[in-house]
């Protein structure tokens, strides 16, 4: 069964937005595991629009599960990661001004860079993973970087999934079919949704977490987060 990571960026943006400490973002991380989460993703950004830095260090004092930190390897990001010592991190090549991830790394141009990186990390014991689009290249490429995991990048998926859900999950399937075959652990995530994680869950071998922030927020407001973490749990577990 694959674990659910809970991306908690849109409430530090709805408390951003009014300033002060509500909703508390630690709280809300700690409910969310006692209603099931295995796990909290954060993304800080280089203008803390949302996660800001330290958000990113008080969350080790609450959470208890796994605690995933995503993001494009900067200095300011690397030197954050190193001093926190996740469960996980994970790279994404998101542009500083990027809305949301867009695009996964193109492993081979970048394969000294994400060497180099991904040493760093591993050296002090935290899981590495690299979001990728389904491309059997770039999957290839990721083994040569070193990386424990590869987090397929997800949109494609969920942007096909209503018109046609064997072809939305045809290059997924393949591309953790050859993860399997090369020893790279597959994550996967965005725009996943109560709509579409069960197929996708059923669908892909070997797969060990999704990350899950906006459509499990967005949901939310109307059903709850315990409704919501359970349904999920419930989803990823057929």
């Amino acid at each position: 069964m694959a674990k659910l990571s809970v991306n908690i960026n849109k409430v530090a943006t709805l408390r951003n937005s009014r300033g002060g400490d509500v909703p508390n973002l630690l709280k809300v991380a700690t409910d969310l595991q006692v209603f099931g989460a295995e796990g909290i993703t954060v993304h800080p950004r280089p203008d803390q629009r949302h996660i800001r830095y330290a958000d990113a260090k008080a969350l080790p004092s609450v959470v208890t599960t796994e605690y995933n930190i995503e993001g494009n390897p900067i200095k300011e990001f690397m030197d954050l990661v190193l001093a926190i010592k996740p469960t996980q991190v994970t790279l994404v090549p998101d542009a500083v001004d990027a809305l949301t991830s867009n695009a996964g790394w193109d492993t081979i141009a970048n394969a000294s860079f994400l060497k180099e990186v991904i040493a760093a990390f591993k050296a002090e014991g935290i899981r590495t993973s690299i979001f990728v689009d389904p491309d059997l290249k770039m999957i290839e490429g990721a083994i040569a970087t070193g990386a424990d995991r590869i987090e397929l990048y997800t949109e494609a998926y969920a942007l096909l999934y209503p018109k046609d859900k064997e072809q939305a999950i045809a290059p997924y399937r393949e591309a953790a079919i050859l993860a399997n075959n090369i020893g790279l652990g597959i994550n996967a995530g965005h725009d996943l949704s109560l709509e579409n994680i069960s197929f996708f869950a059923r669908e892909i071998p070997g797969l060990l977490e999704v990350s899950i922030g906006h459509a499990l927020m967005s949901e939310s407001l109307y059903l709850g987060f315990e409704t919501v973490v359970q349904r999920y749990l419930s989803y990823l577990s057929k």
